[in-house]
Parts: structure tokens; C-alpha cells; sequence
């Protein structure tokens, strides 16, 4: 039992760190949790997916499919409050504007948005909801298993995405030398258990999808190459991540996904 209520903390302080949804009172950032919640990082995929796919529905059913999509949208945002759209508009700002890696990651510590940053955002959006909305109409099933179609490509998308940011962690060294970012605690250590719930929870919703195609599972090629190439150009510039690297790796893997579907939705 005692380990049982150790892991819903767990549990709960990435829902608490990474959502906007309400957490009972004990629940805190206290570093060793927030270190280990990484392993259900993918799983906030799960919840952020299934809130935009409900509201898809929900105004799909009223309204039409186009207005649906960008209210799941909204819906998800909501959900996160924007944490990973702010970071990838301060990595738009950061390494659009500087340098050098000091000068990076001044920048990207500095709360207001520049150029970079709006443009950026702007064009990520309306990238989302453009390819969201062709995916969603290239579907070759019908009937109840449309929907459950539909329910895992919303889930996958956004589980996957976050996988893809949560593996840098794994792999590459945080940038930034003091402990004044939030995201700290996250870079600090891992074991085997953040892996395998990292992985298992991120790939998992894919895995049901590709049961009615099975070439769906290529889209994992894409988004492994955009993933590398990501933490490669960080890597270049910042000597590792910050947490707003995270979430511009999110973002960007994010509609990477939905395009890789587009491209193979349209070949087989």
C-alpha cells in the first residue's frame, strides 16, 4: 500500500507539474517525485489527448469538423496552460536571436516574446490545425471504429510527442550550471523504472493503432529523425537542454506526427 501511495504522488505531481488540473493539497513539487514523474510523462499525452478528443466531438457533433479541431485545440492548451507552446516560443527567440549559449539562454529565460518567438507560434498553430484537420479526413474506416480511430490518433499524437522530448533527459546533459529553471529536478537523475514507464506509456497508444493498419507504426521514423536532430542542434549550440528545449521538441514532434500520417495515409 505505502508503495502503491508513493507512486500515485508520483503520479499526481507530474499531472500537478505538467497540467493545469487541480492536485489534493499534499501534492508538491518536491524534487524526488518531480525527478521521477518523467516516467508518466507520456502518460499526461493520454489525459491532454483524450480532453481534446472529447471536445472534438463534442463540436464536431454540433458544429463541424473544422471549428472541432480548433477548439481541441484550445482544449488542450488549456489543459497545459500553454507550457509547452511557451517553450518552444522562447527556443523560437532564443536561438533565433543569439549566438553564443550565454546569450541563448538569456534570452530564453527572459519572460517576454519577441519576434522570433510570435512568428514561430503563430505558424506552429495554425500548422497543427491544418494537418489535424486533413488527418482527420483521410481515415479510410467507418462506422464505431472511426472514432476509436480517431480517439488513439489524438492520445498518440500527443503521448508520442512527449516521449520524443522526455528521451533527450535520457540521453543528454541539462544546460544550464545553476538550479534557477523549474525543470532542474527533472535533469537531475533516472533509472530503468523512468525508461521503461517513459517508453511504455508513449508507444503503447501507437501500438493500438497501427492494430488497423500496421503501417501506421512507421511513423515512429519521422519522429525518431526530428527527435535526433533536435537534441543534435541543441546539443551544437547549448552544450544539452532546458525545459523549454522539452517542449519545443513536444511541439515540433507533435505535428510531425500528424504530417507523418498525412504522407502515409496517402500511400497506402
Amino acid at each position: 500500500m505505502k508503495l502503491m501511495k508513493k507512486e500515485r504522488d508520483i503520479f499526481l505531481t507530474a499531472v500537478m507539474f505538467y497540467t493545469r488540473i487541480p492536485c489534493p493539497k499534499n501534492i508538491d513539487h518536491n524534487p524526488e517525485y518531480l525527478n521521477k514523474a518523467s516516467r508518466y510523462f507520456p502518460l499526461i499525452g493520454w489525459i491532454v489527448g483524450t480532453a481534446a478528443f472529447g471536445v472534438y466531438c463534442l463540436f464536431n457533433y454540433l458544429i463541424g469538423s473544422e471549428i472541432a479541431v480548433l477548439f481541441s485545440m484550445v482544449a488542450s492548451i488549456l489543459v497545459t496552460g500553454a507550457f509547452h507552446e511557451d517553450g518552444f516560443a522562447d527556443v523560437c527567440d532564443g536561438f533565433g536571436g543569439g549566438w553564443t549559449k550565454d546569450k541563448i539562454l538569456k534570452i530564453m529565460k527572459d519572460s517576454a516574446i519577441g519576434a522570433y518567438g510570435a512568428i514561430g507560434v503563430v505558424l506552429l498553430l495554425l500548422m497543427k490545425f491544418l494537418s489535424t484537420n486533413v488527418l482527420l479526413g483521410k481515415a479510410n474506416v467507418s462506422g464505431i471504429n472511426l472514432y476509436l480511430v480517431y480517439f488513439l490518433i489524438f492520445v498518440s499524437a500527443h503521448a508520442l510527442s512527449r516521449l520524443a522530448a522526455v528521451s533527450i533527459v535520457f540521453t543528454h546533459e541539462y544546460s544550464r550550471e545553476d538550479a534557477t529553471s523549474k525543470s532542474k529536478p527533472i535533469a537531475k537523475s533516472y533509472t530503468w523504472r523512468e525508461v521503461i514507464g517513459a517508453f511504455f506509456f508513449g508507444l503503447l497508444p501507437l501500438l493500438l493503432l497501427s492494430y488497423f493498419q500496421w503501417q501506421m507504426i512507421l511513423v515512429l521514423v519521422p519522429m525518431f529523425l526530428m527527435r535526433v536532430y533536435l537534441a543534435r542542434y541543441f546539443q551544437k549550440w547549448i552544450d544539452g537542454y532546458t525545459g523549454d528545449c522539452l517542449g519545443a521538441t513536444q511541439q515540433v514532434c507533435e505535428v510531425v506526427f500528424y504530417l507523418s500520417f498525412i504522407a502515409l495515409w496517402k500511400f497506402i
